[in-house]
C-alpha cells in the first residue's frame, strides 16, 4: 500500500459515522454516507478503489452495483473507467429484459434482477456494494452475473463485518476486496462506550 493509499484509508475511516444502538439497541450501524458528505473523503474513496484496480491490472468491461448504496459510488467508478454501469435491483424495479435470481434471507427469501442488454457472455465485471455482512445478497449477485456468462473479475465493498462469515457465501473469495474491516468486538466496544457517555450525561 502506498503512502497516498494509507492517507486515503485513514481519511475514509475517520469520515464514517458509527451509530450505536441503531436501528435498535445492541446494534452499531456504520453510516457510509459520512464519506459522501465530505468531498475529500469522497475523493479518497474513489482513489482507493481506482488504486486497487490499477494494481490488479485486469480488464473491466462493466461495473455492476447493488441496490442501494452500490448506486452511489458504482457509477463514479464506471465513469472513471469509461465503462457502463449496470444496477442490480429488487424484483419488479427494472424495465426491459431482465435476469433474476432468488436468494435466502435470515427470515425468508428475496429476488434480485439485472438488465441483460449490456452484459453479454464474457463481459468482465467489477461488482460493488457498500457492505459485506452475512454475504447472502452479494453472493447471489455474483451468481447472477456468472449465470449470464459473465466473469466477475473483482468484488469490492467499502466495509466488511468480521465474524458473520460473509465470505463463505461468495462464489470467489480470491477476487474480493474490502477497504475497511470491523469485528463484532469493535462494534460492541463502540456501543458500550456510547452507553457510558449517555449515562454520564444524564447522571
Amino acid at each position: 500500500m502506498t503512502g497516498a493509499d494509507t492517507q486515503n484509508l485513514d481519511l475514509l475511516r475517520s469520515s464514517l459515522k458509527l451509530c450505536p444502538n441503531f436501528p435498535k439497541k445492541g446494534i452499531t450501524f456504520i453510516d457510509v454516507f459520512g464519506a459522501f458528505a465530505n468531498p475529500k473523503a469522497h475523493r479518497a474513496l474513489i482513489d482507493l478503489i481506482l488504486s486497487r484496480l490499477k494494481k490488479l491490472g485486469t480488464t473491466i468491461d462493466a461495473v455492476v452495483g447493488l441496490e442501494a448504496r452500490g448506486f452511489i459510488f458504482g457509477p463514479q467508478i464506471a465513469l472513471e473507467l469509461q465503462v457502463p454501469f449496470v444496477p442490480v435491483r429488487k424484483l419488479g424495479k427494472l424495465p426491459g429484459k431482465v435476469a433474476k435470481i432468488d436468494y435466502d434471507l435470515e427470515y425468508g427469501k428475496d429476488t434480485m434482477e439485472i438488465q441483460t442488454q449490456v452484459l453479454k457472455p464474457g463481459t468482465k465485471i467489477l461488482l460493488v456494494d457498500d457492505l459485506l455482512a452475512t454475504g447472502g445478497t452479494l453472493g447471489a449477485a455474483q451468481k447472477l452475473c456468472v449465470d449470464l456468462g459473465c466473469e466477475v473479475v473483482e468484488t469490492l465493498v467499502i466495509i466488511e463485518l468480521l465474524g458473520l462469515n460473509g465470505r463463505a457465501k461468495l462464489t470467489d473469495v480470491n477476487h474480493f476486496t474490502t477497504l475497511l474491516q470491523f469485528s463484532e468486538a469493535d462494534l460492541e466496544e463502540i456501543a458500550t462506550n456510547s452507553d457510558r457517555i449517555h449515562e454520564s450525561n444524564h447522571a
